[in-house]
């Protein structure tokens, strides 16, 4: 079964995230502090000239303005975030999901059993976790190698890889948390570095007599991106991205 105590955990979490993204400001407050200063301004000139006080109404007007337009715009962003938050958060955990799956299968041939005691899920994230804690030397001797420097997962990788990019890139990536942002722009990097990788592991190919060194280095290149891709998808599944694709009841 999936993790129950970390996910809810999480996405209490991200609830907080939520909460504060959509009660920040949307004005910034040096601009609230100029009008505060120039209100203390004029009053201040007020009690030597009379024609400052005029100004005084102005100031307290313009104030008032922008404190109105703020919390407008404020409540009109939490509303449409509202809208599309279940399902935005359901595309990108359901990208996870597809990446954890395919990169365990494809790039390290985790063969699931499907008879055992425990989920796949849970199998796959023993797996991921165990891949995690090796280091770069050690990894690449988990590689499926064959598999993993083909042109299909070269193309497998581009794939997700814009999905991640895709994603980044909707109207309403404005209101992802910025460490969210920042984790699934460094997916979506490693991903394509990840191809990179392949076309030099395949340039043994082109280069028969300097094949050793084209696919030692791709190795090494691959093991450092790969450590990277399954710590950032450890983490995102930690934070409740990952989930299987809907189905009908």
């Amino acid at each position: 079964m999936e993790n129950k105590p970390s996910r809810a955990k999480v996405l209490s979490f991200r609830e907080r995230l939520n909460r504060r993204l959509f009660t920040s400001s949307e004005i910034p407050i040096v601009v609230y502090a100029a009008v505060v200063l120039a209100f203390m301004a004029c009053y201040w000139f007020a009690q030597r000239n009379e024609l400052a006080a005029d100004f005084l109404p102005e100031i307290f007007g313009a104030a008032f303005t922008l404190f109105i337009i703020d919390i407008l715009l404020v409540r009109s962003k939490q509303k449409r975030w509202k809208v599309v938050r279940d399902d935005i958060d359901y595309l990108i955990a359901r990208n996870v999901n597809r990446l954890r799956d395919g990169l365990s299968i494809r790039a390290f041939g985790f063969v699931p059993d499907v008879d055992g005691s425990s989920e796949l899920h849970e199998q796959r994230r023993k797996f991921l976790s165990e891949l995690e804690s090796l280091s770069v030397e050690e990894l690449p001797s988990r590689f499926a190698e064959q598999e993993l420097f083909s042109n299909d997962i070269y193309a497998y990788f581009n794939e997700r890889a814009d999905g991640f990019w895709d994603i980044l890139n909707m109207k309403y990536s404005e209101y992802l948390s910025p460490k969210l942002v920042s984790e699934l722009i460094a997916l979506h990097v490693a991903l394509k570095d990840a191809g990179s990788h392949i076309r030099q592991y395949r340039k043994a190919e082109r280069f028969v007599q300097d094949k050793e060194f084209y696919q030692s280095r791709a190795r090494q290149d691959m093991a450092v991106t790969l450590s990277e891709v399954i710590g950032l998808l450890n983490t995102l599944y930690e934070q409740g991205y990952s989930d299987s694709a809907r189905s009908g009841k």
